[in-house]
C-alpha cells in the first residue's frame, strides 16, 4: 500500500458546490485514491509532500482540444481571420502535411502544456483520419499521453461529409464512409477505453460538426452507435452565427432543435462552444443535461462571441472549459483559459456575471460531469487523488489577501509544487520528470520548418 500526506497548504479547492468548495487541512492518499482531509498527523511510512503555503485544486480537466494544431501556433496567413478564414489557412492546409513524427511532437507540446497548468484530464478531438496516413492517430496520441501520465479522452472524429472549401490550393480534408467510421470507433474503444475509476484512457465519438460532416439521414445511427458502445458523443456547435444561418435555411430550425428531432441531446453528449444560442436552446441543453465545453480564448481570438455559459450554469447545465486547438489559442493552457473566462464574462455582462470559484468549479467538477468522470473533478474522500498545488512564490501573487483565488485571478502562470494524477506525481517543482524540454523545443521547431516548407 503507498500512502502520502500533503500539508502546509494555505487552503484547498474542492470543486465542490457552496460552502463546501473551501476547506483547509491535509490531504490523505492511499493507493491513488483520497481517503481524508482534515486535520491529520502523520502516520509512519506516509510519504510527505509539503505545499509550503500554496494552494491545492483539483486537476484541472480540459474538454476540448485539437493536440494535433500545438504545431501549428502563430500561422500569420490566419493570424486575423475569423473561424471561416481561419480554417482554409490553418488546418485545411497543413493537415496533409502531416507524418507520424508530427502528431507526435504536437501531442507532446500540447500535453506538456496542459500539465504545467495544473491539467490532469483532457478531451482531445481528432478529425484527421486519412488512407494517406501509414500510421494510426489514436495510437500515437495515446502512446505520447501514456508516457506523460496523463489522462485521455480520445474523441475520435471525422465526416463522411466535406465542407465546401472555396480553394484547390491544398488536399480537401478526409472523408469515409459511415460505416468504416464507426468501425474505426468501435475498434478504438476495443482497444483503448477503460471506463474504471482510475482508468487512464476512454474514448469518444465524435463527428467534427452534426451540420456539415454527416449527412442528416446519419445523424440517429451516429447517436444509436454511440450508445450501443457505451462511449460518449462530443462535435462542434453554433461556434459562429454561420451555424444558426446554416439550420435556419436549410433544416428551418435552429441548432439545437434540429438536434433534438434526431436525438442528439443527453447527459451522454456534449458540444464544443455553442457560442451562439438563444435562451430557449440554453434551456433545452440545461434540462438534458447535454454538456458545453466553453473555449472563451479561441472564441475571443477569432471573434466569434462569448458563450452563454454562465445563463447555462446558473440553470444547472453541465458548463466546463476547453483550450481549443492551439492554432486558434496560442496559449493553450488551463490557467489562461479560467483566466480568460473570468475576464472575458464580467467585460460584456459586468462584474457579478460570473466569479472565481465559478470558473474553478466550471474547469473541475464541470468537466468531469461533462466526460461523465465522476471519480475526478473534486476532492473528498473516495476521489481519485487529481490534485494540483500550486506555488504562489511568483510576485504577481505578492499581497493577496485571499490567495485561494490567485491562480484564476493573477494570470500568467502560477507554478506547480506537485501535480499529481492517481496519486502519481507527474509534474514536480514545476518540471515534467523525464520530459527533455530542449529536445522538445528542437523537435518543434523542425516540424515547424518541415510543415511550412
Amino acid at each position: 500500500m503507498t500512502a502520502m500526506l500533503i500539508d502546509n497548504a494555505a487552503g484547498i479547492f474542492t470543486g465542490l458546490p457552496g460552502a463546501a468548495m473551501r476547506t483547509a487541512g491535509q490531504i490523505r492518499i492511499r493507493d491513488g485514491v483520497i481517503v481524508e482531509i482534515g486535520a491529520l498527523e502523520p502516520q509512519p511510512g506516509e510519504q510527505r509532500l509539503d505545499a509550503q503555503g500554496g494552494v491545492i485544486y483539483p486537476g484541472l480537466v480540459s474538454t476540448h482540444h485539437h493536440l494535433f494544431q500545438s504545431v501549428l501556433k502563430g500561422v500569420r496567413s490566419g493570424i486575423d481571420l475569423p473561424l471561416a478564414g481561419w480554417l482554409r489557412a490553418v488546418p485545411y492546409r497543413f493537415w496533409s502535411k502531416f507524418d507520424e513524427e508530427a502528431l507526435a511532437v504536437a501531442a507532446r507540446i500540447g500535453l506538456a502544456e496542459l500539465l504545467l497548468s495544473g491539467t490532469t484530464t483532457v478531451a482531445d478531438h481528432h478529425y484527421l483520419f486519412s488512407d494517406a496516413f501509414g500510421f494510426d492517430p489514436a495510437q500515437v496520441i495515446f502512446e505520447v499521453a501514456r508516457s506523460l501520465g496523463i489522462r485521455l479522452v480520445f474523441c475520435r472524429g471525422g465526416g463522411t461529409t466535406a465542407r465546401h472549401v472555396d480553394t484547390d490550393r491544398f488536399a480537401a480534408m478526409p472523408v469515409e464512409t459511415l460505416d468504416r467510421m464507426l468501425q474505426s470507433v468501435e475498434a478504438c474503444a476495443q482497444r483503448f477505453h477503460d471506463a474504471s475509476p482510475s482508468g487512464l484512457s476512454r474514448v469518444a465519438l465524435a463527428p467534427t460538426t452534426p451540420t456539415w460532416s454527416l449527412d442528416p439521414g446519419e445523424l440517429r445511427e451516429v447517436i444509436a452507435a454511440a450508445r450501443r458502445m457505451g462511449v460518449r458523443l462530443h462535435s462542434h456547435l453554433s461556434e459562429t452565427s454561420d451555424y444558426v444561418d446554416f439550420c435556419l435555411s436549410v433544416h428551418g430550425k435552429r441548432p439545437v432543435h434540429w438536434l433534438a428531432d434526431h436525438g442528439w441531446l443527453g447527459e451522454d453528449v456534449w458540444f464544443a462552444h455553442l457560442v451562439h444560442l438563444d435562451d430557449d436552446e440554453v434551456r433545452i441543453l440545461a434540462s438534458t443535461g447535454t454538456g458545453m465545453a466553453h473555449c472563451p480564448q479561441s472564441n475571443c481570438r477569432l471573434g466569434s462571441g462569448v458563450a452563454p455559459a454562465d445563463a447555462m450554469a446558473r440553470l444547472g447545465g453541465a458548463v466546463s472549459l476547453g483550450v481549443d486547438g492551439a492554432a486558434s489559442n496560442e496559449a493553450a493552457d488551463m490557467l489562461c483559459e479560467m483566466h480568460s473566462a473570468w475576464h472575458t464574462h464580467r467585460a460584456v455582462k459586468g462584474a457579478g456575471a460570473v466569479t472565481a470559484e465559478d470558473v474553478v468549479h466550471w474547469a473541475t467538477a464541470g468537466g468531469a460531469r461533462v466526460l461523465g468522470m465522476p471519480h475526478v473533478g473534486t476532492l473528498a474522500p473516495g476521489q481519485q487523488a487529481d490534485i494540483a498545488i500550486f506555488k504562489l512564490d511568483d510576485v504577481r501573487h505578492f499581497g493577496m489577501h485571499d490567495p485561494l483565488i490567485a491562480p484564476v485571478t493573477c494570470g500568467g502562470s502560477a507554478k506547480l509544487r506537485y501535480l499529481l494524477v492517481g496519486g502519481r506525481i507527474v509534474v514536480a517543482d514545476g518540471a515534467i520528470p523525464g520530459l527533455d524540454l530542449q529536445k522538445l523545443k528542437s523537435d518543434a521547431a523542425r516540424v515547424v520548418t518541415r510543415l511550412a516548407a
